[in-house]
């Protein structure tokens, strides 16, 4: 029984200190920032996620085995998502499936601010320049 209380303690004293709590308000871009800023928020083997800014655009690319969810926080935009064109804005949500060509143009007077969740875990080498 001792063991076993231990092994309990023991896990949950490692999720608890796994978990995380970022309030996204308070995340903002540096002045200097010319077009892109990337702030990593957490991850694990599985999922990662960003906090992004954009001024200007993200140039159209591809991820070769990673999907993608980006939730507009802030900002207007148009993305390229394959062929497609679509009007972005402050509360939709955007699924990228694995391979699929997207990019996105800033269209609104203030940045476009993200949060962008990649599964499995994004480490920038599987991203493809399509132009």
């Amino acid at each position: 029984m001792k063991t076993l209380l231990t092994l309990l303690c023991t896990f949950t004293v490692i999720t608890l200190s796994a978990q995380k709590h970022i309030s996204l308000d308070t995340i903002k871009a540096p002045a200097a920032t010319e077009n892109i800023y990337s702030r990593p928020l957490a991850h694990d083997s599985l999922v990662s996620s960003f906090i992004i800014h954009i001024k200007k655009e993200v140039r159209k690319h591809k991820h070769e085995t990673h999907a993608e969810h980006v939730y507009i926080l802030e900002g207007e935009g148009e993305m390229l998502l394959g062929e497609k064109t679509i009007r972005v804005r402050k509360g939709d949500l955007v699924f990228i499936p694995k391979g699929m060509p997207h990019a996105v143009k800033v269209t609104s007077r203030k940045p476009m601010k993200v949060l962008s969740v990649q599964a499995p875990y994004f480490d920038g080498k599987d991203r493809v320049m399509m132009e």
